[in-house]
């Protein structure tokens, strides 16, 4: 006690007013905290006038990686150089990101197209008197760019396959053209697109500011796999070909599509143009729910007849309403070279209803999860779903078996099976709950009714704060697929978007995870875009079954074989697949 009252009384001597020299002007000694520094970056493989290079960092001058305050730079025509003089401290190390971003004219936001994603950012250290001029993507002898997520826009992507198109007979053996147009929608005593916006044979339609286009073919030639700006007259499309059609718009209502049909007359010249044949246009209170089909007429171009019909899939992906993303780093591309052996425990601890000998501590559970980590494993894989309060929970089936006994009795009655996402977190927890197996077999496997730690369902937000922030999460987000057959593996699922975004999946892990290893999967293509397009940090995988006996075969084309999987996983930009190891001892060539 005397001790502490020594110090105070030493600080408060220290405070009294003591003779000092001059002290330097206001002015003086924001010279001596801060320095004018230019940034200098060239950027190769950019149109000015529609992209802009911004910069970010991490001082409140360079916007504190928040991509809202990002800074847009000037281009330098004569040096070809993107050039920003800004005010930096020279008291500690700034970190600072280049970014290509379109600026939405008509509300001033940025959305990002591409952005430098090494791990660690660029540096002005203390030591350094003179800028350096960057070249954007390139920094410590190592390259690093990744595409942008949605910030204030929305994507419609229009999904061609199956062979789509049943035109006239003269029109059936020719290879066709697809063209996808945004096109302003004009409100007036009825909505309609203006004549002026139809696609001619010659002209190449300006798009609405705002909005790009992309195009992307499923093939072995990554020329065309990976998403390009789309061509003047759109992209062919040949038999059994996948073709993907990205449009990001900031106001999706406002915008009508045209889907243009072209084909090259057989006594053309090969530096013809094709010939425009036909056309149908798509409104946007067609895309009632996230994701779903559409078959309509295509319209002679000439005599303005029925031509035939196509028929293709759209997903809408709509961005995070909160905003829980910055570009202050990103592991959606990063793997690290150490990484080659990882120990992954599947379910925690191991699937615990295969066998009736099976683990004996129940899958997907906080105790299985511990245990596993306990072992040793880097990795917990595990299934997430939503509850009927769109709960984020830890589950495989989407199925479960409850008893109208009560939980101490063992016989059993009657058993129900209902979906998990019909029952409330509340349910699922305090209801007795079998599984499938159980329910079906009339055997109950786990007498763990008093363990916590052990009952069913936790959810992914006990998980995260459970389980040692070292171990890392492989999340499994469980969604309903489309059999070979027409059946689906769930009826009438939640929205996509509400599933992944509003059902707070992505949301609880970007707020709980921290400095956990992350990685998202899923076996639906569109849910693996979905959540690569919604957030910029952790990386998605494509989990594929590929060919094979085991299992019943999936209608979507990207997900027959190891090859459409990775075609699928460039078009999304994605890290990479999961496959199931019954194709790679069936093909063991394809690991290259």
């Amino acid at each position: 006690m005397q001790r502490w009252f020594f110090l105070e009384e030493r600080k408060i001597q220290k405070t009294k007013p003591e003779k000092k020299m001059s002290e330097p002007e206001p002015e003086q000694k924001a010279e001596l905290i801060s320095q004018q520094w230019q940034f200098s970056v060239t950027v190769p493989d950019i149109n000015p006038l529609k992209e802009k290079v911004f910069v970010t960092g991490n001082t409140p001058e360079l916007g504190e990686w928040d991509y809202t305050k990002i800074i847009m730079m000037d281009y330098d025509e004569a040096s070809n150089l993107w050039l920003k003089t800004l005010t930096i401290p020279n008291t500690c190390e700034v970190l600072y990101r280049y970014a290509i971003c379109f600026l939405n004219e008509n509300s001033n936001d940025v959305f990002i197209r591409k952005w430098e994603t090494n791990i660690h950012p660029r540096m002005i250290k203390q030591t350094m008197l003179h800028p350096t001029q960057d070249v954007f993507g390139e920094y410590d002898k190592k390259q690093g760019i990744s595409t942008g997520w949605l910030t204030n826009q929305t994507l419609i992507q229009f999904k061609f396959s199956n062979n789509p198109l049943q035109l006239k007979s003269r029109l059936a053996e020719r290879l066709i053209n697809i063209k996808v147009t945004p096109v302003k929608l004009f409100f007036g005593t009825e909505p309609h697109i203006e004549e002026s916006s139809l696609s001619t044979d010659t002209t190449d339609t300006e798009l609405p500011a705002g909005v790009l286009v992309e195009v992307a073919t499923l093939a072995n030639d990554p020329n065309i796999c990976h998403l390009k700006p789309q061509e003047q007259f759109g992209r062919e499309y040949k038999l059994n070909d996948v073709l993907l059609v990205n449009v990001t718009t900031p106001n999706p209502k406002q915008l009508a599509y045209l889907i243009d049909f072209y084909s090259y007359s057989s006594r053309a010249a090969s530096e013809d143009p094709p010939c425009h044949v036909g056309y149908t246009y798509v409104l946007p209170n067609m895309f009632k729910p996230s994701e779903g089909n559409l078959e309509l007429p295509v319209t002679c171009n000439v005599k303005h007849r029925p031509l035939g019909t196509v028929n293709f899939g759209y997903l809408t992906v709509c961005p995070i309403q909160e905003k829980l993303c910055n570009l202050q780093v990103s592991y959606a591309k990063y793997w690290d070279s150490s990484w080659t052996g990882l120990e992954v425990g599947h379910r925690g601890l191991g699937a615990s209803f295969k066998t009736k000998e099976g683990n004996a501590i129940r899958e997907n559970t906080i105790a299985s999860l511990k245990k596993a980590a306990a072992s040793g494993a880097d990795l917990l894989e595990f299934d997430v779903q939503l509850s009927k309060d769109m709960i984020p929970v830890i589950y495989h089936d989407f199925y479960v078996c409850i008893s109208m006994k009560r939980k101490k009795e063992i016989e059993f009655t009657e058993m129900l099976e209902l979906p998990v996402k019909d029952l409330t977190l509340e349910h699922l927890q305090k209801l007795k709950v079998y599984h499938l197996v159980e329910g079906r077999s009339k055997e109950t496997l786990f007498f763990d009714d008093d363990l916590d730690e052990h009952q069913p369902f936790p959810t992914l937000e006990d998980a995260l704060k459970a389980i040692d922030i070292h171990v890392g999460f492989n999340v499994e987000l469980k969604w309903t697929m489309e059999m070979n057959d027409g059946t689906f593996e769930l009826n009438n699922p939640f929205d996509m978007n509400t599933y992944v975004d509003k059902g707070k999946v992505l949301e609880v892990v970007l707020k709980h995870a921290g400095e956990r290893r992350i990685v998202f999967s899923c076996f639906n293509p569109d849910i693996c875009t979905m959540v690569r397009n919604k957030q910029n940090k952790y990386p998605v995988m494509f989990l594929t079954v590929g060919i094979t006996n085991k299992y019943q075969p999936y209608r979507d084309p990207r997900c027959l074989s190891i090859p459409a999987a990775v075609q699928s996983a460039v078009s999304s930009d994605l890290l990479g697949i999961v496959v199931h190891t019954e194709d790679l001892l069936r093909d063991p060539t394809q690991v290259s």
